[in-house]
């Protein structure tokens, strides 16, 4: 019994290690590949378009009613101690500090990064990645490069479009609601705000644009190894686009945290 136990363990830390190993390969593949001559232009700019262009909506309404709550829940908590003046710095240094990368990160993990698991794991077990390889294109080159691109150029324009919006919902409850001065409150806002703290934010939104798409797509790159009974077919998709979202946003947040702990 002890001795099946250390071989279930030994096999687990053998395939956590193959794991690391492959997506690190795979990470660094997808950036040497970016680099190559004839770089992928089109492609990097369609997926911008789908990665940032199309998160717009999602960004600007969750950072909305993100600001507003903030606002709401800072109001009536600073108010106790009579400095409802200082609401539009805490608004300001919450979200760009901490809400406005680790959520907008989230929000487009949940819509963009989903798609491109799904996506490469459909070309995966219909045999397309293969098909590239037959005809001299690397399918890492072709699926994954120019995504990680776009994934580093759109985060931290979402991020930057997600606290703008968060500081004006902020304004929309503090001022237009709760009768907040409008004059202080952009004070306090252009005060609090220094340049260390949107470098910082922006530091963590190229970090989590790394890591989204790296677990995306590589989950989706080997979606016939996500652990489906058959190995292939919509279930290995399935568990592919599931362990994708998971992983990518446990990722987030732990990393959130070291780089936290570094800027501090």
């Amino acid at each position: 019994m002890i001795k099946a136990r250390i071989e279930k363990l030994g096999l687990t830390c053998i395939d956590d290690t193959r794991s690391l190993g492959r997506i690190s390969i795979f990470f660094f593949q997808g950036i040497w590949r970016n680099f190559m001559p004839f770089v992928q232009v089109s492609k990097i700019m369609e997926q911008v378009w789908f990665i940032g262009y199309k998160s717009m909506f999602v960004i600007v309404l969750t950072a909305l009613f993100t600001g507003m709550v903030l606002g709401l829940q800072g109001y009536y908590t600073l108010v106790d101690f009579g400095s409802e003046a200082t609401l539009g710095s805490a608004v300001a240094m919450t979200l760009i500090r901490e809400l406005g990368p680790v959520l907008s990160a989230i929000m487009i993990t949940a819509r963009a990064g989903s798609a491109m698991a799904a996506e490469i794991g459909v070309m995966r077990i219909s045999e397309q990645l293969d098909a590239l390889e037959t005809m001299d294109i690397h399918p890492v080159r072709f699926t994954f490069s120019p995504r990680l691109s776009a994934s580093i150029i759109s985060f931290p324009l979402l991020t930057a479009l997600f606290d703008v919006t968060g500081i004006f919902g902020g304004f929309l409850t503090g001022v237009v609601m709760l009768d907040v001065n409008q004059y202080i409150y952009m004070d306090k806002v252009i005060r609090s705000i220094e340049l260390a703290d949107v470098t910082g934010g922006f530091i963590k939104a190229l970090v989590f644009g790394a890591i989204v798409s790296t677990m995306c797509c590589y989950k989706g790159f080997y979606a016939h190894m996500s652990g489906a009974e058959t190995g292939q077919g919509a279930k290995s998709v399935s568990l592919a686009t599931t362990n994708a979202v998971v992983n990518s946003c446990i990722l987030i947040l732990v990393s959130d945290y070291i780089i936290t702990s570094f800027l501090v």
